[in-house]
């Protein structure tokens, strides 16, 4: 990719996240910066990244690195524990925040 959530021309053309793109974005994220005491390919979508090893410091991390890649900004009223509970919630609140819930 040529930026921060963006593809190919990404200057003019915000890049198009499909499911499965935004779903390994989200765990190389997670694999950089969640310092899991589990390997990220083993769990599934709906796993609980806190009992997996992730701290709260960092899941901050984990959020800063979200809104880099996908170019979005988490609200306050976003930064509770249940938006970066999972694969599968950290994909919905990025979803929301581009304005297209993934489906």
């Amino acid at each position: 990719m040529d930026g921060a959530g963006f593809g190919p021309g990404w200057r003019n053309t915000p890049y198009r996240w499909d499911q499965g793109t935004m779903t390994e974005e989200i765990r190389r994220i997670l694999r950089e910066n969640a310092r899991l005491s589990t390997d990220v390919d083993s769990l599934t979508d709906d796993a609980d990244l806190y009992q997996a090893g992730m701290t709260s410091h960092a899941s901050v991390n984990v959020m800063l690195a979200l809104e880099d890649a996908f170019d979005v900004e988490f609200p306050d009223s976003m930064l509770k524990r249940s938006v970066f509970e999972s694969i599968a919630a950290i994909e919905a609140a990025v979803g929301e925040l581009q304005g297209s819930v993934a489906a």
